[in-house]
């Protein structure tokens, strides 16, 4: 047997609250491996039906040059029984189809790292090298004054027996082997070693790292160590088994939104101002804006903060546009394409998921079909109104 085979393979765990910056990460990871030849496999979680960050990281160079680098478990969370077993069928396959130098993992952001921990300590074919947990600056200073309510909170959770995001968030950090600190650049200087500090009274053997954008090299990934077990046998001990069995946990509830209709950028635009609560942990989708109809858009919200970027061009805006300078070879590819859509507006679409606290997401979703164009607007859509829109007019594209 080739000796390359025989040793275990070494994983990388991205793990993390909702929003925290994974999938940038992630990506940003997979582009590097491309360039310097480095053989990376991904498999990815997400909690949602949709799956967004598994299209999102499908859509890389490297994974787009070949699709069995990659494996998607969505639908559930990989901490759960059912998402341990997923996850064990995929370690098995891209062991069977690939020889990686890693495995990255990025798990969706209500998975609790002890399973993962556990799972992988007796493993016959890989090995967890690293656990990185992410830790939204933004959120630390908004929700926990810059780290220092998250303790204090905690210990009022434990003494009523109360499990909820405030634990998981805690726990994360106590099970990590790196604390990767993104949005560094959105706080001062000062706060952000503030914040270093208290977050090092929950876990004080972690490092921690603060990145922007999720600029990390991926040679670094050289460098780790094997994860220590040791660090954490207490803390099994003291907190399994774990009260929530659920796929959706500390009372986390997920819903979708799905329209062939765009959104009206206005009524977007209020409805984010006015309605998006702090319980809202994160939505994240595809979608596109009667005033800008051109291009397929990627919603990113998390907590306050929504980013919109370019994805790309929808198939039928290409073909609406008369100076497309397109072959007949490639209208005709194109046409073949959107015969196959069941969209009302070619391949336009919006899909988007909603996760936060059940009390708020039921609200929040309502709010959002309203954005939706109605009968009246979508006749006035396609007689080129001009709506209005206050959205930023240069989004990032990625």
């Amino acid at each position: 047997m080739n000796e390359s085979k025989t040793k275990k393979i070494p994983i990388v765990v991205l793990n993390g609250f909702l929003g925290s910056g994974k999938t940038t990460l992630f990506r940003n990871l997979l582009s590097q491996s491309r360039k310097k030849n480095i053989s990376v496999c991904a498999i990815v979680n997400d909690m949602s039906e949709l799956d967004v960050d598994g299209q999102l990281i499908s859509n890389a160079e490297m994974i787009e040059e070949d699709k069995t680098k990659m494996k998607s478990i969505h639908s559930c969370i990989l901490s759960s029984k059912e998402g341990l077993k997923k996850l064990d069928f995929a370690i098995d396959q891209l062991m069977m189809q690939q020889n990686p130098e890693f495995i990255i993992i990025e798990t969706s952001g209500s998975c609790h790292p002890m399973p993962l921990v556990k799972y992988f300590r007796g493993h016959k074919s890989v090995k967890l090298t690293a656990l990185f947990v992410l830790v939204d600056c933004l959120l630390m200073a908004h929700d926990f004054n810059y780290g220092e309510s998250l303790i204090p909170l905690f210990q009022k959770n434990l003494k009523n027996n109360k499990r909820d995001t405030i634990n998981l968030l805690v726990e994360q950090i106590l099970f990590c082997s790196h604390l990767i600190l993104t949005k560094s650049d959105r706080i001062q200087k000062d706060k952000l070693k503030l914040m270093a500090s208290h977050i090092k009274d929950i876990n004080p053997l972690v490092t921690s790292h603060p990145i922007v954008y999720g600029q990390l090299t991926i040679e670094s990934l050289y460098e780790l160590k094997d994860y220590n077990y040791f660090n954490v046998e207490q803390l099994i001990e003291e907190l399994d088994p774990l009260p929530e069995k659920s796929d959706r946990p500390y009372k986390i509830r997920t819903i979708v939104i799905k329209d062939d209709r765009p959104f009206h950028p206005k009524r977007l635009w209020d409805v984010c101002h006015n309605y998006l609560d702090e319980k809202i942990y994160r939505s994240k989708g595809f979608f596109w804006l009667a005033s800008r109809d051109e291009h397929v858009l990627l919603w990113s919200q998390s907590g306050g903060d929504i980013g919109l970027e370019i994805l790309g061009t929808w198939r039928i805006a290409i073909l609406e546009d008369e100076n497309n300078r397109l072959i007949d070879e490639e209208i005709s590819f194109l046409r073949k394409k959107l015969s196959k859509e069941t969209s009302l507006f070619g391949d336009r679409h919006c899909k988007l998921t909603v996760i936060g606290d059940k009390g708020k997401v039921d609200i929040f979703a309502e709010k959002l079909r309203t954005c939706f164009l109605s009968e009246e607007e979508v006749k006035l859509w396609k007689n080129g109104f001009d709506f209005e829109d206050p959205w930023p007019q240069s989004f990032k594209k990625i």
